[in-house]
């Protein structure tokens, strides 16, 4: 297991200066057309899977980097080039990290490799969790998954929203209710194979940034799944939910949700991105501030200026500093004891969000204008604070962690 180290080994560095090359010279051009478009950039898509950084064998090297900076190295530099982009090209991680936290080998090789394709084929994949009335309070899931034990077929049935590659996706994993009396802990997650018949696109959402991501609801109508398809198979399931009935009988300790154990694996990566945002729009501003004259000087040797900038340096710097150590953290197997996975993505999160204000305060008019990045990425980093556990669900994990107690 790799010791913690705040520098980059050697190649670590080449795939940070290949990414960003890639960010730099094919997305950051292209950022401006595809965000006015809101639609999804399936040539960059593409270009990024010939030059094979779309691909599984790529985020399974991230993946598998025994430092844990591979995916937050990963994601900050495709996040600097462009978040709607980004995010369009690595959304399938999701899902394949919800086939990593709940399934078997075998459910692996089979279906991970089905979410990307091929350089000459591009595919993408969709996790779909969230619900109309099931965001943050995931016990309130309504989409039902019955079990059909004489075809060995899981019939599922219900509305998912706010799905990234949802409709457009050939491999969707959804999250559904198996026993509602158990709540959260009566969930469990499916494979939907593609062109499975009773699953539709509904609504397409117009979002205020991140508009290069496709978002859209998921209806599922009778869906028919073969049995093999429950992600950890059903003796484990059953298993599961037993030990959950029990507890739930003796008051005890917590069952692992299906849900949550994706967004626990995906919150540092999260906290990246975020990072990734932040500092593309402090070096906008900071390029700024030098080049820009007022009242006979660089506006960069007014205080004012300056010292926000200096804000905005040492914020993305704590930011890093937290997601690297819970990506380190998890990678090296020792647990969030104080929800250092929480903690990261909550402060990367409202980082972002405060660098990119910042940063068309500084630009003055010219950041409000679409002539100048700083106006998108300040759209895009809104998200942050909301998808994949908002900023007072973390602080709600950060609460109950530290405490103890049943925070509410």
């Amino acid at each position: 297991m790799g010791e913690f180290t705040f520098e980059l080994n050697e190649d670590q560095k080449q795939v940070r200066d290949w990414l960003h090359g890639f960010a730099a010279d094919v997305m950051r051009p292209a950022a401006a057309e595809w965000d006015e478009r809101e639609e999804t950039p399936w040539p960059i898509i593409q270009e990024a899977a010939k030059l094979g950084i779309y691909s599984l064998d790529f985020y399974a090297q991230q993946f598998f980097d025994p430092t844990g900076l591979g995916v937050p190295m990963t994601m900050e530099e495709l996040f600097w080039g462009d978040a709607g982009i980004a995010l369009s090209i690595v959304g399938t991680g999701l899902a394949a990290v919800g086939v990593l936290a709940n399934g078997t080998e075998e459910q692996i090789g089979t279906w991970v490799p089905q979410m990307y394709g091929d350089a000459n084929d591009v595919k993408v994949a969709a996790f779909c969790s969230s619900e109309p009335d099931a965001g943050s309070d995931v016990a309130s899931m309504r989409t039902r998954a019955v079990y059909d034990e004489a075809k060995d077929e899981w019939v599922l049935n219900g509305t998912k929203t706010w799905a990234t590659n949802g409709g457009i996706a050939n491999v969707h994993v959804v999250v559904a209710v198996v026993d509602p009396e158990l709540g959260s802990k009566g969930h469990a997650s499916f494979i939907v194979p593609p062109n499975t018949p009773g699953l539709s696109q509904g609504q397409k959402f117009q979002k205020h940034g991140i508009r290069a991501s496709h978002t859209a609801e998921v209806v599922l109508e009778d869906v028919r799944i073969p049995g093999h398809c429950l992600l950890g198979g059903k003796d484990k399931l059953d298993e599961r939910l037993a030990r959950a009935r029990e507890k739930a009988k003796a008051g005890g300790e917590r069952v692992k949700n299906a849900a949550m154990a994706t967004f626990e694996a995906s919150r540092p990566a999260v906290g990246a991105m975020a990072v990734g945002t932040a500092r593309a729009a402090y070096e906008v501003a900071l390029d700024y501030a030098k080049t820009r004259v007022q009242f006979g000087r660089p506006i960069i040797e007014n205080q004012g200026v300056a010292f926000q900038l200096a804000d905005m340096a040492t914020r993305i710097d704590a930011a890093r500093l937290l997601v690297w150590r819970a990506s380190w953290m998890a990678t090296a197997g020792k647990p969030f004891t104080s929800a250092e996975g929480s903690m990261s993505k909550l402060y990367a999160s409202e980082v972002a969000k405060d660098v990119t204000a910042r940063a068309i305060q500084i630009l003055g008019g010219n950041g409000y204008t679409r002539e100048y990045p700083v106006e998108r990425m300040h759209r895009d980093a809104a998200i942050y604070t909301i998808f994949e556990g908002t900023s007072e669900i973390q602080r709600l994990v950060i609460s109950r962690t530290i405490s103890g107690q049943s925070i509410r």
